[in-house]
């Protein structure tokens, strides 16, 4: 785990904007080779769109040959309603660059059956060979995406029912009118970013602080959607100042010291795979369309999350023998024992039946 540290949100920002195009300039995409990247919504990327758009006018970048898909939309809301993310995403990004609209993939939230639509875009994603960078914001809950405290670590995209805390942060989008903001939404899940070669998290101000704090300084927690970034290869968190005011003094300290560590050492973090980032022959991308999991066949309880081998059979529970009646003395190699007064099973059944008799 990285935690990058800047002083406000403006250099956050800036910092996660620079880290995005130097990833796709040392990918140096192709039309059969594009970058595939992962994008959020909401207040924390929107500084980070407008430098990528300022970088792009001014010659520093390319967008034609990346493929974008989006972490969330929301259910039953027109798609060019002004609060879709459809709309959000084309306002204040895409209409920008030079994207090719055929390289945008938002999930449809109006499609006529949502679970096909999730299942669709798991396919989507598998069918570029993958995502190589996940941009993910955060909400106050620690939730990742539109995975809501107590979802599964091992959840994929899916039909995702809001809890009241995000309907009532996501309220200052609809005229602060809690009634208006949708009740569900379609989201990647939690396994979908975990698949990600990278996965950098922007955190912006006090209000997250709880939930980086609890990222960082404590267990996997699917409570905290945010904490199965430990769980990743290579996971980053570039947060402000104001998000770090629950973290110990001493492990603001340490994260700070390693990063000046590695910039006095020339020390960058390793491109997640030197082949698919580097100059060598490209891999061939397979799909293994009946064992992936997908939200029709969930992986297994041992999941990949934990790089554990997915259980292809369950133990049988073992037949309980019947009972026996048994005592103590038969199982003493003494002749004589057999003599006591204590009966046996035996002459206790005949002594039962002469009573009865």
């Amino acid at each position: 785990m990285r935690l990058i540290i800047r002083d406000d949100a403006q250099a956050t920002s800036t910092y996660v904007a620079r880290y995005i195009i130097d990833r796709i300039k040392a990918f140096n995409p192709t039309p059969q080779n594009p970058f595939v990247l992962g994008l959020p919504t909401g207040s924390s990327p929107l500084e980070v769109y407008r430098i990528l758009v300022e970088r792009y006018k001014a010659g520093e970048i390319s967008f034609e040959h990346v493929v974008t898909f989006n972490m969330d939309e929301y259910v039953g809301l027109p798609r060019d309603h002004p609060k879709s993310y459809h709309s959000f995403m084309w306002k204040n990004f895409f209409s920008h660059v030079n994207i090719h609209p055929r390289n945008v993939h938002i999930l449809n939230g109006n499609a006529p059956n949502l679970e096909a639509e999730c299942v669709a875009y798991e396919e989507a994603i598998k069918r570029v060979g993958g995502i190589d960078l996940f941009l993910a914001g955060i909400g106050e809950d620690g939730h990742i995406a539109f995975n809501e405290p107590g979802s599964s670590l091992a959840s994929r995209t899916r039909v995702k029912t809001l809890a009241y805390d995000t309907i009532l942060a996501n309220s200052r989008f609809f005229d602060n009118d809690v009634n208006k903001v949708p009740r569900m939404s379609l989201t990647v899940g939690v396994q979908t970013i975990l698949e990600a070669r990278e996965v950098v998290a922007i955190i912006i101000g006090q209000r997250k602080s709880l939930a980086l704090q609890r990222c960082i300084e404590q267990g996997v927690n699917h409570m905290w959607t945010l904490s199965s970034l430990q769980l990743h290869p290579h996971p980053m968190i570039v947060a402000d100042e104001d998000a770090t005011l629950e973290l110990q003094v001493k492990t603001v300290k340490y994260f700070k010291s390693i990063e000046k560590v590695a910039l006095e050492m020339g020390f960058e973090q390793i491109l997640p795979s030197k082949v698919r980032t580097g100059t060598g022959s490209l891999p061939q991308t397979k799909v293994d369309e009946i064992t992936s999991p997908t939200i029709l066949a969930p992986q297994p309880t041992t999941s990949r999350l934990l790089r554990a081998t997915p259980a292809t059979e369950y133990p049988v529970r073992s037949v309980s023998p019947d009972l026996v009646p048994d005592r103590m003395a038969s199982r003493i190699p003494e002749p004589n024992l057999s003599q006591r007064l204590t009966p046996n099973p035996e002459q206790q059944q005949q002594q039962v039946h002469s009573i009865t008799a």
